[in-house]
């Protein structure tokens, strides 16, 4: 069975900084793309970025452009999420997720991990 887990959230004032991984566990997901989206309260869980198997390929949200990195290290199973710049509006649950390929649609992963609650303060 495949477990995803987060770490990394917390409280953090805006303008700074926060790093997120997800390790993976019970199967090596080296030959998934991976994902992160996030969800605010009252609001629909958005895209955020996702990773191709290999870490060369990634797609990033507008708003999220030149502030989040995403990378991922194969032989640790993990995946990492280097938010800089951050703004009350980031504020969210965010998830990571495994797909077969890349992708901004949350229906296309198959494997998702509980959650790390971000959350940044004015």
């Amino acid at each position: 069975q495949v477990q995803l887990v987060e770490s990394g959230g917390g409280l953090v004032q805006a303008g700074g900084s926060l790093r997120l991984s997800c390790s993976s566990s019970g199967r090596t997901l080296s030959n998934y793309a991976r994902g992160w989206f996030r969800q605010a309260p009252g609001k629909e869980r958005e895209f955020v970025v996702t990773i191709s198997r290999s870490g060369h390929s990634t797609v990033y949200a507008d708003f999220v452009k030149g502030r989040f990195h995403i990378s991922r290290d194969n032989a640790k199973n993990t995946v990492y999420l280097e938010m800089n710049s951050l703004k009350p509006e980031d504020t969210a649950v965010y998830y990571c997720a495994a797909a077969q390929w890349p992708s901004r649609r949350p229906d296309e992963y198959a494997y998702w991990g509980q959650g790390t609650q971000v959350t940044v303060s004015s």
